[in-house]
């Protein structure tokens, strides 16, 4: 009989080809190096005070000490149905909007909710890492159509090749996590048209929707038919500097929020009380925050990219989310991870390998992403290093 100290004891086998997220290696290594830390997606600066007051006043007034209700609290619900409004998608807050631990909870309550044992879900990659693992989870099988450079534009003969009559669902993000694309009406119409023709919904993560440098953001849901099949996925993280906070949303018709509330009664089943207060107050009253943040992110990804490209990367400009891709093919080294490892340990500057976002990870192995979500001082002195570090062989902090 076993036992918990027993070695037959291990990993699930859905999520034993995963391994540790690649985030948290490359945290680890940042820390232990000292280097600077462009590889999560976090700010290094803080959040807006107004919205941590209106925590505080929630946590002080003793009202908001317990469960919030299982899909979100009636004012936040509301928030995120006016949210919507404005950009011309109609949810009732009630019935089509579910509050999640994060996006990164929604993920898994929409593919857990609603794809089936035996079914397809075709991811675009490169991919956010959790999204495979989730499929996985769910017993499903997984599809990609591959983004390719310099432009990494959807192709939609790709796209059409990689469903069939088995396909469930599309998972996407746009804006684009780790390209930058933000993707144009001809690639959300490509994907509408195989959700259409295959009857497959479309699960659209969010996440960055106001975080556009050049183009214009559009939800998938506002396309002809599409609305009765898309569950939208977003969150407050990005938008207002407070990843660590993990509140996010499912908006979706009813029969498709059934799904999605059905798996998130049994994961978290409410997103903490307090803080769901607190993203009332940004989304109500936080436009004039996300104006200046994205002034100051287009600003920083100028800056960052005019020295990856003076320091010898080639450089994909982001349209918009905080995350660039450059070409490390000019330092020598054989692949993404080679040079991330040299980079942390020898440079002093922490990156993200992006093979672990394709398929096969070769695809990703002249690649290197960086975040730049980072303080301006930061970012310089991340510069700095590379500057100094790649060209003369030694450690830039020594």
């Amino acid at each position: 009989m076993s036992t918990l100290s027993d070695p037959a004891i291990e990993t699930a086998a859905p999520l034993r080809p995963f391994g540790a997220s690649i985030f948290a290696q490359m945290s680890r290594l940042a820390q232990q190096h000292g280097a600077v830390n462009l590889g999560q997606g976090f700010p290094d600066f803080p959040g807006p005070e107004f919205v941590k007051e209106a925590v505080v006043e929630a946590m002080r007034s003793g009202r908001f000490d317990q469960y919030a209700r299982m899909h979100g609290a009636a004012e936040l619900n509301e928030a995120i149905a006016a949210r919507y409004s404005a950009r011309g998608l109609a949810f009732d807050p009630d019935s089509e909007i579910t509050v999640t631990c994060g996006c990164t909870e929604a993920i898994p309550a929409a593919i857990l909710g609603l794809v089936n044992p035996g079914d397809e879900v075709v991811l675009v990659a490169p991919f956010y890492d959790s999204y495979p693992a989730v499929v996985a989870l769910a017993g499903a099988t997984a599809r990609f159509v591959n983004l390719e450079p310099p432009d990494y534009r959807l192709d939609r003969a790709a796209l059409e090749a990689a469903c069939s009559p088995r396909t469930r669902a599309i998972l996407f993000n746009t804006p684009h996590n780790p390209t930058g694309r933000v993707f144009d009406a001809e690639e959300l119409e490509a994907i509408a048209d195989c959700c259409r023709r295959f009857d497959a919904i479309a699960i659209s993560d969010e996440v960055y929707e106001d975080l556009v440098f050049e183009g214009e953001h559009r939800s998938i849901a506002t396309l002809s038919g599409m609305g009765e099949r898309t569950v939208t996925l977003s969150s407050l993280g990005k938008t207002f500097s407070l990843t660590g906070w993990k509140i996010g949303w499912a908006a979706a018709p009813p029969h498709l929020t059934a799904g999605i509330r059905a798996a998130h009664q049994f994961l978290t089943f409410c997103a903490p009380t307090p803080l769901q207060q607190g993203a009332v107050v940004a989304l109500r009253e936080g436009a004039a925050y996300v104006r200046e943040l994205v002034d100051r992110y287009r600003g920083a990804r100028d800056l960052f990219c005019d020295g990856l490209e003076r320091i010898g990367f080639r450089v994909h400009r982001p349209a918009g989310t905080y995350f660039v891709m450059a070409d490390h093919r000019g330092f020598g080294h054989a692949d993404d991870r080679a040079f991330c490892l040299d980079l942390v340990e020898r440079v002093g500057v922490a990156a993200i390998p992006p093979g672990v976002f394709y398929p096969d990870p070769t695809l990703g192995r002249h690649l290197v992403r960086f975040a730049f979500c980072k303080k301006e001082e930061t970012l310089r002195e991340a510069l700095r290093r590379m500057e100094v570090g790649m060209r003369s062989g030694g450690r830039a902090g020594e």
